[in-house]
């Protein structure tokens, strides 16, 4: 394995390593303190979770699942370069984010209206969303080999997700869909940031 490939893979290794010891350390010694830097919709210290909530999960199961996607989906967006996976991972943390915090559920009853919870969205699955996004749409704005062969793979073996744009209780389904949305747009606009991404 030369160096570029090595680089690549030490990305995705050091950010799966860096996401799984915060959140063993939070659900372990700090008895999920860290929890609130999940993203609270429509409030100034919800701001902060647009950087960190990706970074924060709730459940093994949930951060196993985001794991698995990440990998598959970052690998394949590294086959197009590193300056592209950084471009599609902050623009579409960014679009899920800011999307949530603006419309994102603040509070939802649950079974009653007696019962009502305050909502703290967190996770990676905006992002992953929204390189679900790029990776099926790029094709379609892009002769570029490697953006055809991603759309064919993920969309053959993806398409299952794509339900987790439609409303439901207790998943951050507007995170997904405004990541994806975000990815979708980067798709589209990804010959304008040509000049940097070819940049050595």
């Amino acid at each position: 394995m030369d160096t570029d490939w090595q680089t690549r893979a030490r990305i995705l290794q050091d950010l799966v390593v860096m996401t799984w010891g915060l959140n063993l350390l939070n659900w372990t010694v700090l008895g999920r303190a860290l929890d609130w830097l999940g993203i609270r919709p429509r409030t100034w210290i919800g701001l902060l979770g647009i950087g960190f909530a990706p970074l924060i999960h709730s459940t093994v199961s949930h951060l196993f699942g985001n794991t698995l996607a990440f990998i598959v989906f970052g690998w394949i967006l590294l086959l197009r370069g590193i300056p592209v996976f950084w471009l599609v991972t902050f623009t579409t943390l960014l679009t899920s984010g800011f999307g949530v915090w603006l419309l994102g559920r603040g509070r939802y009853s649950v079974a009653s209206p007696l019962y009502v919870i305050d909502s703290v969205h967190m996770g990676a699955s905006g992002v992953i969303f929204g390189y679900l996004g790029f990776l099926l749409l790029n094709s379609f704005f892009d002769s570029h080999p490697l953006a055809l062969m991603s759309s064919l793979i993920v969309g053959t073996f993806y398409w299952n997700l794509l339900p987790g744009l439609l409303p439901q209780q207790r998943v951050s389904w507007e995170g997904h869909l405004f990541g994806f949305l975000g990815g979708a747009l980067l798709a589209y606009g990804l010959p304008a940031f040509a000049p940097w991404l070819a940049a050595p």
